[in-house]
């Protein structure tokens, strides 16, 4: 993602000075350039998928270079790996992974434009201050803004040693500043990939089969040809069938018929008539590259059903797992318990539904490709393009747009190389676009899980063995290092998976997004079999890892678990007796965050209300409050609308569901009345925020209804199980 900054004066401006666009850029390094009038641009690599990096980027870089924020404007950086590292929005890692180089970048300038002015003014470089883009001797009284030594500034070398900010005097960074888009968002200016548009410009849409498991055979496209608007007919393979795919060529369906004509709605209409036949696909195996680590990935034959994914769910959870992890003597533990709790819990497929449904712009030639839209990985699709085209890399353009929406979709890039695919066909520009029934019925889904847990209570009602037994199709949601364990002496967690033909990927925190709310529900059964409170039975649990853990790869750090806790139950005011409100408490660590939350919920005209929220959350040092704020809003209210009412089924292969009409997304009235958001204050670097408040929301809910009506809810989506609310 890039970031670009505008800066009004070089100097100090007066309250009515505006500085127009300058004459003249300077390049001081890969981040930035500075013009002669003062105004400055900043590049940041990634992308912009709603997280609003493309705010809180720029305020690192402008933090320590010392410039006046009134003084910035920010651009969408192109793809650039020979400056930028990571050129990737997925895991919550934009802020973390790119803390250190933005403040490199912004300090690094800051120094070339001391040593400047020392050299012009001939006086030692210590000397020399910077502040709000303004440089200074103090000695001597001089001073010059920045654009006027942007020109010396450009020439000096690259020193090999800067000087950071201390946290205390950060003067940008800690402030909440307002989405730079924000202006072009409500006022539908052109960022995002569906509003890219390039004079002969053809638009193009797929047909796809409609059941997981069939392949084309055949079609007849003789009437979609004579509909007016329509240019071309034909099929595309995305990916040839040697081809190794990467962690992000993620698709079920690669033998596609295109529709190309002169307008979305021309295409669309038009390839309703298309006549297509289908046959079964045999089992099949993909060659696949994760992150270096080869494998294959097997895609059984067959029409799938929710009932029998089920029944195999049931069948293979009964029986043991994999052994991940095991300490102590969890089955003495469990045969000379006192009490023992068992409880399962489900979830099903989630589509992602974006409010943008994919699309992509391509032209290509034979000398070039040039592609823009809305990406999560240009990186990496850059590759995937380039060995599909058989062109060399550096002939692959990539260019990004604003995303509307992405929550792990959008990593997975199939639908570029469709474009590129479709355009050197078509020896022409082409934007793909997929309707929305395309994108909910071809994957890419967040994987159906189930876990089994059981917990052993001693006489004394002390937690004394714990036991998970975990999977999914096609996939675990394991993370068999977390806490508990590590709290607990005997401690066993296994996993298994199921071998599906349905395309999953990652879907907000994943794996995190369903395993958080199903331990932290079965915690709050122990915790009340136990006859103690909640929150003091995790933090006790913490308190015995922290003090005396057990094992050695324990992947959190018990005590700023603890913090999280401690800070909500103070903000939330837990234990006190409200009328009429029943609370739930729920707390997680992924994405290297802790957050910890409390919903308190109401009854209204016999149905459960979400009256408030009350979120605590520690990830560093915070660079823009308001936009981490919106981060935990969002995540909170995603995360409560899709355990109480999301779900994707099947049907011989079929989907179920595939338009709003019957997939079901919260609503504004189901939204929590209020969210509280607070921040533990540390001086610990920025660490992940768009994924950790989603995952623990879930197990709150659950706890909050079973304190409001009475029952327990173990499968989601909670709306439509047998128990009736209220």
């Amino acid at each position: 993602m890039v970031l670009g900054f505008s800066w009004l004066a070089s100097c100090k401006p007066t309250p009515d000075e505006v500085l127009n666009m300058p004459k003249e850029w300077f390049t001081i390094n890969g981040y930035l350039k500075i013009g002669e009038n003062g105004m400055v641009t900043i590049m940041s690599p990634n992308p912009e998928i709603g997280q609003n990096v493309k705010t809180s980027m720029p305020m690192i870089v402008a933090e320590e270079l010392d410039i006046d924020w009134n003084n910035v404007l920010v651009e969408q950086a192109p793809l650039n790996t020979a400056i930028f590292t990571r050129q990737l929005a997925g895991g919550s890692q934009s802020i973390r992974q790119g803390w250190q180089s933005l403040r490199m970048a912004g300090a690094t300038a800051k120094q070339m434009l001391k040593e400047a002015a020392a050299q012009a003014w001939q006086v030692p470089v210590g000397e020399i201050t910077a502040n709000e883009g303004v440089l200074s001797h103090k000695n001597s009284g001089k001073s010059v803004g920045y654009g006027e030594m942007a020109s010396a500034a450009a020439k000096i070398p690259v020193p090999e040693e800067v000087e950071l900010k201390d946290v205390k005097d950060f003067k940008i960074i800690g402030t909440s500043r307002k989405n730079v888009d924000g202006l072009k968002i409500v006022t539908g200016q052109p960022l995002y990939g569906l509003d890219y548009s390039r004079e002969g410009m053809l638009i193009a849409m797929i047909a796809h089969p409609p059941a997981f498991g069939l392949k084309l055979k055949s079609f007849d496209d003789s009437v979609t040809r004579a509909m007016p608007g329509i240019k071309d007919v034909f099929t595309i393979k995305t990916f040839n069938d040697d081809y190794e795919r990467s962690a992000f060529d993620n698709s079920a369906f690669t033998d596609l018929v295109v529709v190309v004509g002169n307008t979305t709605w021309e295409v669309m209409n038009a390839k309703k008539e298309l006549r297509i036949e289908w046959e079964e696909a045999p089992d099949t195996t993909a060659k696949m590259s994760l992150f270096g680590n080869e494998m294959s990935v097997n895609f059984p034959s067959g029409l799938e059903n929710t009932d029998i994914h089920k029944a195999k769910i049931a069948n293979v959870s009964a029986k043991a797992g994999r052994e991940v992890r095991k300490d102590g003597n969890p089955e003495a533990a469990f045969k000379n318990a006192a009490k023992i709790i068992e409880r399962s819990y489900s979830c099903p497929f989630l589509a992602h539904n974006t409010m943008e449904p994919m699309n992509f712009f391509a032209h290509v030639t034979e000398e070039s490709a040039e592609l823009v839209g809305p990406v999560q990985t240009p990186e990496f699709m850059e590759r995937s393009v380039a060995e599909r085209l058989g062109m060399p890399l550096e002939k692959v353009d990539i260019q990004m747009t604003r995303m509307g929406g992405g929550f792990g979709r959008r990593l997975y890039g199939h639908f570029l190389t469709e474009a590129a695919v479709i355009s050197q066909k078509v020896k022409a520009p082409v934007k793909l676009v997929y309707s929305r029934e395309d994108d909910m019925t071809m994957g890419v889904y967040r994987p159906s899980y189930h876990a089994y847990y059981r917990a052993a209570l001693d006489a004394d009602n002390n937690l004394i063995a714990f036991h998970v037994r975990t999977g999914g199709i096609p996939e675990s949601p394991l993370a068999a290092n977390r806490f508990p364990a590590g709290a607990v002496d005997n401690y066993l967690a296994e996993d298994w998976t199921i071998d599906s033909n349905i395309t999953v990927g990652a879907f907000r925190a994943p794996r995190s997004n369903f395993i958080a709310g199903a331990e932290q529900s079965f915690l709050d059964e122990v915790a009340d079999v136990a006859g103690k409170d909640p929150i003091e039975f995790r933090l006790k649990l913490l308190n015995r890892a922290q003090k005396n853990p057990v094992g050695e790869n324990n992947d959190y750090e018990a005590n700023r678990y603890a913090g999280v806790l401690e800070l909500v139950k103070e903000k939330s005011g837990w234990g006190q007796d409200i009328s009429n409100v029943h609370r739930g408490v729920s707390a997680y660590f992924c994405h290297n965050s802790y957050v910890a939350q409390v919903l308190d919920m109401i009854m209204e005209n016999g149905k459960p209300v979400v009256q408030k929220v009350h979120c605590a959350i520690d990830c560093g040092i915070v660079v823009n409050p308001d936009a981490a704020i919106n981060l935990a809003e969002g995540g909170i209210v995603d995360g409560i609308g899709h355990a109480m009412y999301s779900a994707m089924t099947f049907k011989d292969g079929v989907p179920e569901q595939n338009n709003f009409d019957r997939y079901r997304l919260i609503r504004h009235g189901e939204a929590p009345r209020s969210i509280e958001v607070h921040f533990v204050k540390n001086e610990i670097d920025p660490t992940g925020l768009g994924e950790p408040p989603f995952p623990p929301i879930m197990g709150a809910l659950a706890n909050a209804l079973y304190r409001t009506t009475g029952k327990r809810f173990y499968n989601q989506p909670f709306i439509t199980e047998k128990q009736v609310l209220g």
